[in-house]
């Protein structure tokens, strides 16, 4: 329908929104405070004045809606409602920082000067643009945590109102905030707020399933309304003989929540069993609300039986985003299984209102609590930008939904980190330099290696060595953003001094060879090889990976007119994209392996999902066609995990160039005095290779032994046997390939 409503009509509709802003405000606002809001929304009407929305309606209604639920669903302060009534004002209008700034101070032009920022960045849809532009949007955390705040405020009310767009509008602006802005607005503990950016994103990603969810909800509200009033009869009388002020209600499940419930398990809407939860709050000083908390628990238990298994007590340990409450799953009535939540008033604000309820219940002399920690853990993160945007993104995004654990330092400190963390991720959550030179760790007091998984209650202590090294492997094992972003930052750095080495090699080598290292020359070895940077041509040159007969294939090619002629063809499509300077090492993905032990087997690409090199897979042991290959996300992955899971093999894509691989190699030869010695010292203080195994035995005067070693590549394993052969006594050493 068309919009038209008159001039007159407009500006009273403005007025009365402007009236409704103040009114329900979480904070009171001073005078003064009062006097700069009507400032900015007097410039935000002028400055806006000509502009419309897609709708047709006057454009002032958006900043206006967006300063409502900076108000009243995050509760921010008078700066944040300001800095939201003004977010589009330097983008949209002739207003600019410096004007911000002498109107409003400071503080309120950094916000919107980050607001603008996160406007500017690019539209494009492709993927690695996209993660540049949430990479942009991130940093801004370094500016005030308000930007992000009222960017989320923004998102919502655009998600609200998305009906007029065209659909692949609709679908690009709800998948992104399903992917960012909802995994955002939980880690700042505006749970409300994500419940709606989730369910307003399926909505438009998948209307048909959020339509019928939302049809079946309406069906049950009379029944789920009947059982909350059932248990509240149940418990009323003992909790008004304990005198306590409360309130008891229900809180369904959002109707997000309940679609990935029904995809993660396989089941029906009908076999959730927890599609909503009874929520006690009650009403308590801040000395006693922990005492009354377990005192309404006893009560409940009481009543009904609780499962052991499925308590949570974060009251005595808050969430990192703040959030606090007393969980417990009873039999409820009609014998069904029900999630009870016991919180106090203040608890409640705090689950609600997220960060800024946080801070107004807290005191100065407190320690940092966890948001505090994880926004200056997100700053620190941010401090190097330097990594793919995709990757860092992917990265940031792992811990945004994480459920914790509770771990112990020697000392009884406790640390907070994400489900599945391991040991390695708890050295970098005490040091980077730590988590650097890691090479086991004690948990409980047991020797544990650096990727043992932790539970809640371990005691942790790191054991360090200045000889270890971060290396590709790691990567395989650690969760936390902070350790993933050290340790890639590390490798890069080794990555980058080898190709420097690789590229001295290779211009010395080339000169044997009577060709001149240039820019036409790298352009050529680069497309001859199928690489993609003379950063990687140069790293697998001082890795070893390309040899020197290798070379020689290559200048005997270009020595062939007729192979000339194609390769300046394949020259002319590539040069524009290869830079001798490139500084990056790329990914190529040339191989696939499978379980702990990272062994090469015959596979299938399964046609259901046809996965490619780099994505993440899984082996499935099929009865006659070996080993197929599955992406994760594959249609039929839940099932064949659920219902064969003694099938599946754990397998991922490598480049070989960068991962260390194991070979054994069998020695032969006279036995003398220092023998062992002699070898250990060629293998790992000569050639820096690791030591996986040894197994050495003499018997009158001969001896014979195994040795498993990791090493880069087969040239590396040649140049250690032969180095090997010059050990006097060593008659034979010869690689075999089983145990």
């Amino acid at each position: 329908m068309a919009y038209s409503v008159s001039i007159e009509d407009e500006s009273k509709e403005i007025a009365r929104q402007y009236k409704d802003l103040l009114k329900g405000s979480y904070q009171s606002f001073t005078n003064v405070e009062k006097k700069e809001i009507r400032k900015a929304f007097e410039i935000a009407v002028e400055a806006h004045s000509k502009q419309r929305r897609k709708t047709g309606e006057p454009y002032i209604y958006h900043p206006i809606a967006v300063a409502k639920i900076v108000a009243y669903e995050i509760g921010l302060d008078a700066t944040s409602i300001v800095a939201a009534l003004l977010h589009d004002v330097i983008e949209d209008t002739h207003f600019t920082v410096e004007d911000i700034k002498r109107l409003f101070g400071e503080n309120v032009a950094i916000i919107v000067n980050g607001l603008t920022k996160i406007a500017h960045l690019n539209k494009d849809q492709n993927a690695s643009v996209q993660a540049e532009n949430f990479r942009k949007m991130l940093l801004t955390l370094n500016d005030d945590v308000r930007v992000i705040l009222i960017k989320i405020a923004d998102r919502l009310h655009n998600m609200q109102t998305m009906d007029a767009m065209p659909l692949d509008k609709q679908i690009k602006i709800a998948s992104e905030t399903i992917y960012i802005y909802a995994p955002l607005a939980h880690r700042l503990g505006l749970y409300n707020i994500k419940t709606e950016l989730e369910n307003l994103g399926l909505k438009y990603t998948e209307p048909d399933v959020y339509k019928d969810i939302a049809d079946k909800i309406t069906q049950s509200k009379e029944e789920q309304s009947i059982y909350i009033e059932s248990f509240s009869n149940t418990i009323k009388e003992s909790l008004d003989k304990e005198e306590f002020e409360y309130t008891i209600k229900g809180r369904r499940k959002s109707i997000y929540s309940i679609r990935k419930k029904m995809l993660s398990q396989g089941v029906t809407y009908d076999e959730i069993y927890d599609k909503f939860a009874i929520r006690i709050i009650y009403k308590s000083d801040l000395k006693n609300e922990k005492f009354d908390a377990w005192k309404i628990y006893s009560i409940v238990t009481d009543h009904f039986i609780p499962n052991p298994s499925r308590l949570r007590d974060w009251i005595s340990q808050p969430k990192s985003t703040g959030y606090e409450s007393l969980h417990i799953t009873v039999m409820g009535p009609l014998g069904k299984w029900v999630e009870v939540q016991i919180r106090s008033e203040r608890m409640d604000e705090i689950a609600e209102k997220g960060y800024a309820a946080h801070y107004k219940y807290k005191n100065n002399n407190e320690r940092e609590n966890g948001l505090e920690d994880w926004l200056n853990k997100i700053k620190e993160t941010l401090e190097n930008p330097d990594t793919n945007a995709f990757d860092f993104v992917e990265d940031f995004k792992l811990n945004l939904y994480a459920k914790e654990i509770f771990v112990f330092t020697p000392d009884g400190d406790l640390k907070a980190l994400p489900k599945n963390a391991t040991a390695l991720d708890f050295a970098f959550a005490i040091h980077t330099q730590v988590g650097m030179t890691c090479r086991g760790a004690k948990v409980n007091g047991k020797l544990k290696p650096i990727s043992h998984q932790l539970i809640s209650g371990d005691q942790v202590e790191i054991i360090t060595s200045k000889s270890q090294k971060p290396n590709v492997g790691w990567l395989d094992f650690v969760v936390t953003a902070r350790a993933r972003t050290r340790i890639k930052n590390i490798l890069k750095e080794d990555q980058k001094k080898i190709a420097e080495e690789g590229k001295e090699i290779l211009s010395r080598k080339l000169r044997h060879l009577k060709i001149i290292l240039n820019e036409k020359a790298v352009n050529e070895l680069v497309a001859f090889f199928k690489l993609r940077t003379s950063q990687d041509l140069f790293y697998r040159i001082g890795t070893g990976a390309i040899d020197n007969n290798q070379l020689k294939e290559y200048v005997a090619s270009r020595s062939n007119a007729f192979v000339s002629f194609f390769k300046n063809k394949i020259k002319r499509s590539t040069t524009s994209t290869v830079s001798i300077e490139k500084d990056e090492v790329v990914d190529k993905y040339d191989s696939l392996v499978f379980g702990k032990e990272e062994e090469q087997l015959e596979y299938k690409i399964s046609p259901c999902c046809s996965p490619i090199p780099g994505d993440k897979v899984f082996g499935f042991v099929t009865i006659n066609e070996g080993i197929k290959v599955h992406k994760k996300d594959c249609p039929n992955a839940i099932s064949l995990q659920a219902n064969y899971a003694y099938r599946i093999m754990i397998a991922k894509w490598i480049d070989s160039t960068k991962q260390e691989f194991k070979a054994i190699l069998k020695l032969y030869g006279a036995d003398h005095v220092g023998m062992v010695n002699e070898i250990t010292k060629i293998i790992s203080k000569d050639m820096s290779v690791n030591i996986l195994s040894l197994n050495i035995s003499g018997i009158e005067g001969v001896f014979e032994g195994k040795i498993t070693v990791s090493v880069k590549n087969k040239t590396q394993l040649q140049k250690l046997s032969d180095n090997i052969k010059k050990i006097e006594g060593i008659e034979t050493v010869e690689r075999i390939y089983k145990h």
